[in-house]
């Protein structure tokens, strides 16, 4: 146990978190994917504009929540495994196929990883879809899914302002809004908000910087 005082700070000694707040949506079309970018160890922010929705392939994506290395690795790993898939059968992957590659990962690892996975992606079989995969490894696919320590602050919002059959445009919004309330409620959340949007036509990516949130009531 290393002493308790200025020169031993907790963050030396803390495991690097992607304490967050993720999310995805599915709309007509395509799925919108949305996350904050602050990567901590204890008190101490590490990382004010991580990137944390990460490439599985060109159309599928994942957000990350938990260990920063767990989630990575299991990512690098996953990525690889698809980039073999693709190479033997000659054809793109389907959304649940690499969301299946994640629950095994995650569920065969679950008493030595701590890792939250939401997938997201478009094929042509199923067009856009989004998978959540918890702690533990479950897998489920959902119209929505959040996740991260900042979700716990928006179950609500989200509930009550979710609606079947938004517009991609319509989901930028709705992902926004929730990201950037959780940001100010939850103390390992922050820094800007990174979304990007997936349909047949590939990717597309845009960034809230700090100064542009949406800004909501914020008390005295």
């Amino acid at each position: 146990m290393h002493p308790s005082s200025d020169l031993y700070p907790d963050w030396l000694y803390s495991e690097e978190r992607t304490g967050t707040t993720i999310m995805a949506v599915e709309y007509d079309g395509g799925v919108v994917l949305g996350a904050d970018s602050r990567t901590t160890r204890g008190s101490y922010v590490a990382n004010r504009v991580t990137d944390k929705l990460t490439p599985v392939n060109d159309r599928i994506y994942c957000c990350r929540s938990g260990s920063a290395a767990d989630t990575q690795a299991i990512a690098d790993r996953v990525r690889y495994d698809i980039d073999l898939y693709t190479l033997e059968r000659g054809e793109r992957p389907l959304v649940h196929t690499a969301a299946n590659l994640f629950r095994n990962m995650c569920f065969s690892q679950r008493e030595s990883v701590s890792a939250g996975i939401i997938v997201a992606g478009w094929d042509e079989k199923c067009g856009g879809q989004v998978y959540c995969i918890p702690l533990g490894g479950m897998l489920v696919r959902q119209p929505f899914s959040i996740g991260g320590s900042g979700s716990t602050f928006i179950y609500g919002l989200c509930d009550a302002t979710f609606k079947k059959g938004m517009t991609k445009e319509e989901c930028y919004k709705f992902v926004a809004n929730a990201v950037s309330i959780a940001m100010f409620r939850d103390g390992s959340s922050g820094g800007c908000i990174r979304l990007a949007a997936i349909d047949k036509t590939g990717i597309e990516r845009k960034v809230i910087l700090n100064t542009e949130l949406p800004e909501f009531y914020q008390g005295e």
